[in-house]
């Protein structure tokens, strides 16, 4: 029609078009294309008719949730030689088709408007990426806190699960940073905020949102939209940590602090975009409280004869000065404080069970070194052998100990080591050393290494002045016994 309307002939309009002449007649005669008559018969047999009606549609209206392939299973076991493979796509459309005009009402998302410093939410979330601190694996988790209607952000690196201290420690933070609270604070089925088989709100977290004034919800179970907000944020701020750590270079850290600090230039790059609105929301949001809610469990336990403690089935070693104490143990998510009445007494790395097993132990060989230095065959058959060695390095030293070695020598020879390490601070260095004269065929013995450390610190171990002969003292007091007492008179 177009070229027509241009001035070509029907012909050349019809070449150009790619159509026959009869059709471009057509077509000037009706004035466009002839809509196709809508077909309202089959073209072929339906494979189903004699199963539809009578047994695959009662299933349905009992079950709705039955899938086409559930249904083709249920053809093949019941007429195995009428039906197969090929009908599951004809099963599958009828399926849909069916749910679509006669199937139960479905669940509609009704979209929420966001109002001013309302709403609250918090999630955890694991990382996508890897990360390396000191050369090791990390195995943490992301809690994210944000505000509904700026969209503003905050995320804290978590050790270990979704435990309150972790929830109270994140939260808390996250409302430092914005500088205030919401009025209502959301999650989801948590444990760690709710007893989910009593259906109430524990004590604990109970207390932090009436500390914060904020009133405690959470999304209907496994209504995941409900919690929208975060959880769709939780897979921009993954992507864009993604994309950072790549145009960083490399996944290692030397500290958690260190990686706490790149988090916080993500999360800040992803705020500048919510600027404007989070300045609205900050100037409604609630003051905060004049103190922090406590960010740890307290706990008491008493020292074991062993120097160790065990907390969340972990079992730590501590000083054996402290044996029979009873320690106040303050549970962070990343530490342990430890304190005797209200003196601190030491600070221990927390340790949680790998994936899968349900104990662990963070063992420290310098806590007991100087008491099984005083009886070193305890070492052989100690409960915390593998423990008490630090490194892949005097786990070797102990195996070629064990072997070359009689067997109360090798004990001797590996606790002396650990002393050695421990007394003069040079664990790496040591074992560094012993394992290259390893590698050159032979293991020094305990005299060699105890001298090389003497000489080190500049400790003699040999005096210069001669030691005098014990006949000396035997003559002297020999002549002292021959000689008769002198008595001194005194006038009274």
């Amino acid at each position: 029609m177009h070229h027509r309307q241009t001035g070509s002939t029907q012909e050349s309009a019809a070449a150009k078009a790619g159509i026959s002449v009869r059709s471009g007649h057509r077509i000037d005669k009706d004035g466009g294309p002839r809509p196709e008559p809508r077909r309202n018969w089959r073209t072929r047999h339906d494979p189903l008719d004699a199963v539809w009606e009578s047994e695959l549609l009662p299933l349905l209206t009992a079950e709705p949730s039955l899938t086409g392939t559930t249904l083709l299973e249920y053809l093949l076991d019941n007429y195995p030689e009428h039906y197969d493979q090929s009908v599951l796509r004809t099963l599958q459309r009828r399926v849909k088709h069916w749910l679509a005009l006669e199937g139960p009402d479905k669940d509609i998302v009704f979209r929420q408007q966001a109002v001013v410093a309302i709403q609250g939410f918090s999630d955890f979330t694991h990382p996508d990426e890897p990360v390396l601190i000191d050369d090791k694996p990390f195995k943490h988790l992301f809690y994210q806190f944000r505000l509904a209607f700026s969209g503003w952000r905050s995320v804290t690196v978590m050790q270990g699960g979704e435990s309150f201290v972790a929830l109270s420690e994140g939260l808390q933070r996250a409302l430092q940073l914005a500088g205030g609270s919401p009025e209502e604070h959301r999650t989801d089925s948590l444990s760690a905020a709710r007893n989910n088989k009593q259906n109430v709100w524990t004590d604990d977290y109970e207390a932090l949102c009436k500390h914060y004034n904020m009133v405690p919800t959470r999304n209907n179970l496994g209504k995941s939209h409900e919690n929208g907000v975060v959880e769709c944020a939780n897979g921009s701020f993954k992507h864009r940590l993604s994309q950072q750590l790549r145009l960083r270079g490399d996944n290692k850290f030397r500290c958690i602090a260190e990686y706490q600090a790149f988090v916080d230039k993500v999360v800040n790059q992803l705020n500048r975009r919510v600027r404007n609105r989070f300045v609205e929301e900050q100037q409604a949001l609630q003051p905060l409280p004049g103190s922090c809610v406590p960010d740890y469990q307290d706990l008491t336990l008493k020292v074991t004869r062993s120097a160790t403690i065990e907390v969340k089935r972990v079992v730590y070693t501590v000083p054996s000065r402290l044996i029979g104490e009873r320690l106040c143990i303050r549970l962070y998510q990343d530490r342990l404080e430890a304190y005797v009445g209200q003196a601190h007494a030491l600070t221990l790395p927390r340790t949680y069970p790998k994936p899968g097993e349900s104990r662990a132990r963070r063992i420290d060989y310098k806590h007991v070194i100087r008491a099984l230095a005083a009886k070193p065959q305890a070492f052989r058959y100690s409960q915390l052998r593998d423990d008490l060695l630090p490194s892949k390095a005097y786990k070797t030293l102990w195996e070629h100990a064990d072997r070359t070695l009689p067997k109360r020598e090798a004990c001797k020879w590996i606790v002396t080591v650990l002393r050695l390490a421990y007394e003069y601070d040079c664990e790496s260095q040591l074992a560094t050393e012993l394992l290259n004269e390893l590698q050159g065929g032979r293991l020094p013995d305990l005299k060699q290494i105890q001298e090389r450390f003497l000489r080190a610190s500049g400790v003699v171990s040999e005096s210069g002045t001669p030691q005098h002969a014990l006949a000396g003292y035997d003559d002297l007091l020999a002549s002292v016994s021959a000689q008769p007492p002198v008595y001194q008179e005194v006038t009274l």
